[in-house]
């Protein structure tokens, strides 16, 4: 078999209740199914005694559904779904990301007319640098990077991917 085609990523949604250890579990899951954790995020829901967590991971594809029963088999959670494009799931799926980028007064116009091409903002500008934020797409994300890389990005920090089922389809199962 070929090894390329056995790792892909996954994104998962869940729905548990809101308890200490719950996270710890649901990791330890994916540890011990050889899944790296390439993204998580953690928020209240509506109801303050449950969460969603979103998570992106990647690992040998064949183990997913397994992966989906026994994170099922947790009593804290609720609901598990897997957001696939070959399941016919479609997502919404962003990231904010702050980047500071090296910047000279002969290089300030041309970064910022790539913050303005991204509909980014600019956060902070000193006589050397300048903070810029994105909220978009994880390809969009890594877009920027790419352009601002011959300026030297100084610091880059990004938060977790947050995904939402699109239309009228639940994000992770029924809504509570």
């Amino acid at each position: 078999m070929n090894d390329i085609n056995l790792t892909k990523r996954s994104s998962l949604s869940l729905y548990v209740h809101n308890r200490p250890g719950v996270l710890a579990r649901i990791t330890l899951l994916f540890t011990r199914r050889s899944y790296n954790i390439d993204s998580l995020v953690v928020s209240a829901a509506y109801d303050p005694d449950f969460s969603w967590i979103s998570i992106e991971a990647s690992g040998d594809n064949n183990q997913v559904p397994l992966l989906i029963k026994q994170l099922q088999k947790l009593i804290d959670v609720v609901h598990v779904s897997h957001h696939a494009r070959h399941l016919g799931t479609e997502i919404l799926q962003r990231e904010l990301a702050l980047l500071k980028v090296c910047c000279s007064l002969e290089t300030r116009t041309e970064i910022l007319q790539i913050v303005d091409t991204f509909h980014c903002s600019p956060l902070d500008a000193t006589e050397g640098s300048i903070t810029i934020q994105i909220v978009g797409s994880p390809e969009d994300v890594e877009a920027l990077e790419r352009l601002l890389e011959p300026y030297r990005i100084l610091e880059s920090v990004r938060t977790g991917k947050v995904f939402i089922a699109r239309g009228d389809a639940p994000t992770a199962g029924t809504r509570k």
